[in-house]
C-alpha cells in the first residue's frame, strides 16, 4: 500500500478528532446546525479551490458522486441524532465499525479480497476501542440501531470513494457532500434554530475547515489505496482522542486504557505490515 495513502488517513483522523472535540464543546446547539456550519465551512475552501483552478464544478459520473453523498450525508445526520440516546463516547466508539462494514461491503462491490487473518486484526482492533470507550455503555434500542445505521452508511461511503476512484477529483467529491449537507442542514436547521452566541462562531465554523480537512485526505487516501487495508487506520482517531485528552483536558487514563491503546496500535501495525504469500 503505498505510503501517502497512510499517511493521508492519519492526517483525516486527527483532523475528524479536533472536530468531534469541537462539536463536543458546541453540543448546546442544534445537531443540524453544526451540520449546516460544518458543511458552511467546508465548502469556501472547496468551491473556491474548484472555480480558481477551472476544475469541474459538477463531475461527470454524477451518480456515483450522488450516492456518496447521500451516504455520507445519512452517516452524519444519524450520528448526530444518535447523541440524544447515547453517550457521545458510545457513539463514537459504535461509529468505528464503519471500517469493518467497509470490509465487508468491498468483498461485494469492490470485489476485494480479504486474506481471513485480515478479520482477526480487525477483531483486534475493534476489541481494543471497546476497552478505552465502553467502560460506562448505556444500552438504549433506538440509539443502538441509529449509530450502527451511521456505521453501515459509512461503510458505504468507502466504498463509494472507491468505486469512483480517480474518475474526479478529490475537492469535486468532497463539494458535492457539503452541498448536499449544506442544503439538508440548513433547511432542517430553520426548525430547530438556537440564536449563535459571538464567541461559538469561530468554534463552528471550525468545524467545516476540520472537516474539510479531514474529507479530503480520507478521498485521497482511498483513492490510492485498498480499502480494508486504509480503512482500519481510521482506529488512530482514538488514540488522537487520548492524547489530546491528557495534553490539554488533564483527562487520566486507567491500565485498561492502556492496554486497549495498545492492542488498537499492534491490531494497525499488523495489518499493515502482513503480506499474502505470493504478493
Amino acid at each position: 500500500m503505498p505510503k501517502k495513502a497512510i499517511l493521508f488517513m492519519i492526517i483525516s483522523a486527527l483532523a475528524f478528532t479536533l472536530m468531534n472535540i469541537t462539536a463536543k464543546k458546541m453540543a448546546h446547539y442544534s445537531p443540524f446546525q453544526m451540520v449546516f456550519f460544518r458543511s458552511l465551512g467546508t465548502l469556501v475552501f472547496t468551491s473556491s479551490y474548484l472555480v480558481y483552478n477551472k476544475i469541474n464544478y459538477w463531475g461527470t459520473h454524477k451518480k456515483l458522486l450522488f450516492f456518496r453523498s447521500i451516504a455520507g450525508m445519512t452517516s452524519m445526520l444519524l450520528f448526530f441524532t444518535s447523541l440524544s440516546y447515547l453517550p457521545v463516547g458510545t457513539a463514537v466508539t459504535l461509529r468505528y465499525l464503519s471500517p469493518i462494514f467497509a470490509a465487508i461491503f468491498s468483498v461485494f462491490l469492490i470485489k476485494e479480497k480479504i486474506v481471513p487473518i485480515r478479520w482477526l486484526f480487525f477483531i483486534l482492533a475493534f476489541v481494543g476501542v471497546l476497552i478505552l470507550k465502553l467502560t460506562d455503555l448505556q444500552f438504549n434500542i433506538i440509539g443502538l440501531v441509529v449509530i450502527i445505521g451511521s456505521a453501515v452508511c459509512g461503510g458505504l461511503v468507502y466504498n463509494s470513494i472507491k468505486l469512483i476512484g480517480d474518475k474526479e477529483h478529490p475537492y469535486t467529491i468532497v463539494n458535492h457532500f457539503m452541498l448536499l449537507c449544506a442544503l439538508v442542514g440548513g433547511m432542517v436547521s430553520i426548525f430547530h434554530w438556537k440564536p449563535i452566541q459571538s464567541e461559538d462562531y469561530i468554534p463552528l465554523l471550525s468545524l467545516g475547515l476540520y472537516g474539510y480537512v479531514g474529507q479530503l485526505n480520507m478521498t485521497k487516501a482511498f483513492q490510492l489505496g485498498e480499502i480494508n487495508k486504509v480503512a482500519p487506520i481510521k482506529y488512530t482517531e482514538a488514540i488522537f482522542t487520548l492524547l489530546i485528552g491528557i495534553s490539554f483536558f488533564g483527562d487520566s487514563y486507567s491500565l485498561w486504557s492502556l492496554i486497549g491503546m495498545g492492542l488498537i496500535i499492534t491490531a494497525l501495525l499488523l495489518n499493515l505490515l502482513f503480506k499474502p504469500k505470493g504478493s
